[in-house]
């Protein structure tokens, strides 16, 4: 099976890709490599791709096609571990104080009457997530969204003292990322670009525009491609240095990355959870003395310093804890202390599974009785909440185009048979809460019965995928059913009806 029309065709400049070296080399045996790959994908966690490096070295590396080495991924709240490293610089240049209060950032959207809480918060309790809200920001902040975020923030109630009491919440980094550019005059991506992006070599990142002057994105919005995340995951190894430059400063490391509050549920206390050994600046502590910063549906980006190594993740999982488990169970206990004996026979068994890695494409017929007589047709849809006014389904030998109208013009996608074929479309962009360009997609479709054909929408930027079901019934009618999977807001199926009028 293949993958047809990549439109990433670019490659990264040798003089900016990570040193590579066999797994013998730095102490891993091949095979457990092999091994974590087989528990991965038997376990079903929905890896798009992986990065293992040690001592400094990538070991292993692979991408589940249709996703690539050069699409960057949507990190969600792996992004707030950018926006800490923000924090750090700025405190290092003297731009602001871990122990500023937030109201003093945000004079014009402090109420007029401030409680002794909302005095007291400052930009550590940010950080810890423990501002004592009663409430999740980001729930009424993401309820209004042209709103200014800083004034809605500020006037919720604090009825708990700050500091105390952890309550996980994309508006706390929101606010965050806003106090980063009152205090440097600089959008955050701006800001970074020469401390942090263009030090370490990282050329992919791409950053949510903000949708106005006070609301900016702190705790989501930032894509980068894996290696970069690898990069990142690196410098934090390294306590702040990259290639002899001090990037960050070490004290700021190690406050960042240490358990600062308990994030223990009470009476729900589970030891064997990695979202229970406390957190840090934006940075959850896990078992086995490791650390993480990480993002709904399986973004990581893991560092091991028992071990000397960083695994960065991009997946599409319901399943974190399983993706960290197996992490446990195969990778970690296999990192020994000294170099093994090359092992050629694994060594090429891993390469080949490594550049096979493939999210299977839709399973079925190329054809069935019906194709000749639909192929072309052009049926008229009911009036639906999508705007989808018409559909055209054009089949071939190598597979079909499906071609969706709306009022803002013709939406096609096109679809392999049994490979994943690439297009761009705007079909589904009330998916794309973290949309940035026009959504790049992959496409397969097969028959699944003789009245059905099935097409699945890989949304390879981020872990969403979309899948239509058409249904062809008598009287030249066509039932179509469209749902999502792993949207962050997921929405119920989309049914349509659509009609063939000669």
């Amino acid at each position: 099976m293949k993958v047809e029309n990549s439109p990433f065709k670019m490659l990264i400049p040798d003089d900016n890709v990570l040193p590579r070296s066999s797994p013998e080399r730095q102490g891993i045996p091949s095979a457990a490599i092999l091994d974590y790959i087989a528990a991965v994908e038997r376990h079903e966690l929905g890896l798009h791709s992986f990065m293992l490096l040690r001592h400094g070295y990538v070991v292993s590396e692979g991408w589940w096609s249709p996703y690539q080495r050069h699409i960057p991924h949507i990190l969600h709240s792996l992004t707030k571990g950018f926006t800490s490293t923000a924090v750090g610089l700025a405190i290092a240049e003297g731009l602001l104080a871990i122990d500023d209060p937030v109201i003093s950032f945000f004079p014009e959207e402090t109420p007029a009457e401030v409680s002794d809480n909302l005095l007291a918060m400052t930009v550590r309790h940010l950080l810890l997530m423990a501002t004592g809200h009663d409430g999740l920001v980001g729930d009424a902040i993401f309820s209004r969204l042209e709103a200014n975020w800083a004034e809605i923030f500020l006037s919720m109630p604090v009825g708990h003292e700050p500091g105390n009491r952890f309550q996980y919440d994309d508006g706390r980094a929101n606010m965050l990322a806003a106090i980063i550019q009152k205090a440097t005059g600089m959008k955050l991506i701006d800001y970074l670009q020469p401390r942090l992006f263009a030090p370490l070599g990282i050329k992919s990142a791409r950053w949510l525009e903000q949708l106005n002057d006070t609301n900016v994105h702190g705790g989501y919005g930032l894509n980068l491609i894996t290696e970069d995340i690898a990069r990142f995951g690196q410098l934090y190894l390294q306590k702040g240095v990259w290639q002899g430059q001090r990037i960050l400063p070490t004290s700021w490391i190690a406050e960042a990355t240490t358990a600062q509050i308990a994030t223990q549920i009470a009476n729900e206390s589970n030891p064997d959870s990695d979202w229970e050994q406390g957190y840090g600046y934006y940075f959850w502590r896990c078992r086995h003395h490791a650390y993480r910063a990480d993002g709904a549906y399986g973004q990581f980006c893991l560092i091991m310093p028992d071990q000397d190594a960083v695994l960065a993740i991009t997946a599409g999982s319901h399943d974190l804890q399983k993706i960290l488990d197996m992490v446990w169970k195969h990778l970690l206990p296999a990192m020994g202390p000294e170099p093994l004996a090359e092992d050629t026979v694994a060594q090429e068994k891993l390469a080949q599974k490594s550049s096979a890695l493939l999210i299977p494409p839709v399973e079925g017929q190329m054809s069935s009785p019906l194709t000749s007589q639909i192929s072309g047709r052009t049926y008229h849809v009911e009036p639906n909440k999508r705007q989808i006014t018409a559909i055209t389904l054009d089949f071939s030998e190598a597979g079909c185009f499906a071609r969706f109208q709306t009022p803002a013009g013709e939406e096609t996608i096109p679809c392999g048979f049994g490979e994943w074929r690439y297009g761009q479309t705007n079909l589904f962009e009330n998916l794309w809460d973290l949309v940035i360009n026009t959504p790049t997609v992959a496409a397969s479709g097969a028959w699944v019965s003789n009245n059905c054909f099935q097409i699945v929408v890989q949304l390879v930027e981020t872990p969403v995928s979309q899948t239509v079901r058409f249904d062809f019934g008598d009287n030249d009618t066509m039932n179509v059913e469209m749902w999502a999977d792993l949207s962050i807001a997921p929405l119920e199926p989309r049914n349509l009806t659509a009609f063939f009028q000669p």
